[in-house]
């Protein structure tokens, strides 16, 4: 196999070449979300509301799956680093059936069940309708999301990175020129809506799986899928169900809390939700950056650690978890200080959506270190396959701390909506304080030097090997 430079040489190279491709990368997939809100934003509040009450119960579907992707990722990682290529590539197409069957399932369900979704959510009739389009045609996605979040993580377990940049680029180029034209019409093409903004990105990200699966079967990436692959490997698939099954917990716990918060925020009205919107875009697109750098953190833990390299591991988290903080701090006070202007990108005539997003946006901002430190420390616990520790911390992030907290302040105090607003900076000043204390306590590392993923990977390695498949 060629050399791996990921596992020598000066750590933070090795993390920058890692993480800044991920993070472009990650921007760009962003911006299918920032597009189509720059545009449905040219639609008014009702319409940005609309989108805003969907993105939860999206989100949920597409949690549900996450697991088995971080599964597969972890794998990948470590078998690479180990220099076992044949393990490389029946990892990733076990991860790849495994996760477009769930996502073809999850997108029946969704599409079915997305009217009793806006009711429980109590939606305003005007948004009802635009909400119901935007939200069936999501589901119809989902599999081409879910295929190319695979390919994503895959590309990311073998180093290669900087492939999905590209592919990403491309099509976020053109759901920039689609939006317009599928949300106002033009020519032949009827004028949809909310709903266009969803069938232009369901357009781009079917091009980029069909891009993606192109890749992986020519085998010049450091993959090479090959059909006899996707025979299902019961053994593999109850490993990567026990590893991922706590990420998908975890993943669905978040998007629960974000389906509950938003419980919370309708009964403040039409507007408040829309200025939820506006923020919540912005602050997802300031998240970026730490959790690319927690995906390039837990690849190269995980590589590092399948080649054994154990000292090396341990200081890559560490000025990981540097990086997450002082980044995420700084972009937190560039935040507070434009804090209007960046709201009314996305809903420039809507004066009072402006105001609301502001005020959330400047509660929230200057704690986004804190955000940044948790998730860079988390990517270092899944690479070891400790993924129940991020999901108890997510738990009592979402459930013990954040919604509680939202719920009283907003109903028993006068701080009123800002009660909501509150709870998301105190969530995760808290939670980031128990994560480091995990971290220091230094468990992971016990589990690290016990051998226990390696273990894992010889014992799957045995029990592959026994349904027939050659192990090289």
């Amino acid at each position: 196999m060629k050399k791996n430079e990921l596992l020598e040489g000066p750590i933070l190279s090795s993390l920058l070449k890692l993480a800044v491709p991920i993070m472009i990368a990650n921007l760009l997939q962003a911006a299918y979300q920032l597009v189509d809100a720059f545009w449905v934003g040219r639609l008014g509040g009702d319409a940005v509301a609309a989108v805003s009450v969907s993105t939860p119960v999206i989100f949920l579907t597409i949690a549900l799956g996450t697991g088995l992707a971080i599964a597969g990722s972890i794998l990948i990682a470590q078998y690479f680093g180990a220099g076992n290529q044949e393990m490389v590539n029946h990892v990733a197409a076990q991860t790849l059936s495994m996760v477009i069957i769930v996502s073809v399932v999850l997108s029946i369900i969704g599409y079915i069940l997305s009217p009793y979704f806006l009711y429980l959510l109590k939606v305003e009739p005007q948004v009802y309708i635009d909400a119901l389009g935007f939200m069936r045609v999501a589901f119809v996605g989902l599999v081409f999301s879910f295929g190319f979040m695979i390919f994503q993580s895959i590309m990311r377990g073998v180093g290669r990175v900087t492939l999905p940049v590209y592919i990403v680029l491309g099509t976020v180029i053109l759901n920039f020129a689609l939006d317009p034209l599928f949300i106002y019409g033009w020519n032949f093409i009827p004028a949809m809506g909310v709903k266009g903004a969803a069938l232009a990105t369901l357009s781009t990200q079917l091009l980029a799986i069909i891009i993606g699966f192109a890749i992986l079967f020519r085998g010049k990436h450091g993959i090479h899928l090959r059909i006899q692959d996707f025979k299902p490997d019961w053994n593999h698939i109850k490993r990567a169900f026990q590893i991922g099954f706590p990420s998908s917990i975890e993943q669905s716990m978040r998007a629960l809390g974000m389906m509950a918060i938003t419980f919370l925020i309708v009964r403040f009205g039409t507007t408040t939700v829309a200025s939820y919107g506006a923020g919540s875009n912005l602050i997802q697109l300031i998240l970026i950056p730490a959790l690319g750098l927690s995906m390039a953190i837990a690849t190269l833990v995980g590589q590092n650690i399948g080649a054994g390299n154990v000292d090396r591991a341990a200081e890559i988290s560490k000025l990981g978890a540097y990086l997450g903080f002082g980044l995420l701090t700084g972009l937190g006070i560039i935040a507070f200080i434009f804090a209007p202007y960046l709201i009314a990108f996305f809903v420039p005539r809507d004066q009072a959506v402006i105001e609301g997003g502001t005020e959330l946006l400047r509660i929230t901002c200057l704690s986004w270190g804190f955000l940044g430190l948790q998730l860079c420390l988390t990517g270092v616990f899944r690479a070891v396959g400790n993924t129940k520790l991020p999901m108890i911390l997510t738990l009592v992030s979402q459930w013990v701390i954040q919604f509680p907290l939202a719920f009283i302040l907003s109903h028993n105090t006068p701080l009123g909506k800002h009660g909501i607003w509150w709870a998301f900076p105190i969530a995760s000043v808290v939670t980031a304080l128990i994560t480091v204390v995990m971290y220091v306590k230094g468990d992971w590392k016990k589990e690290k030097l016990t051998g226990k993923i390696n273990k894992l990977i010889d014992k799957v390695d045995s029990e592959i090997v026994k349904e027939g498949f050659e192990v090289k």
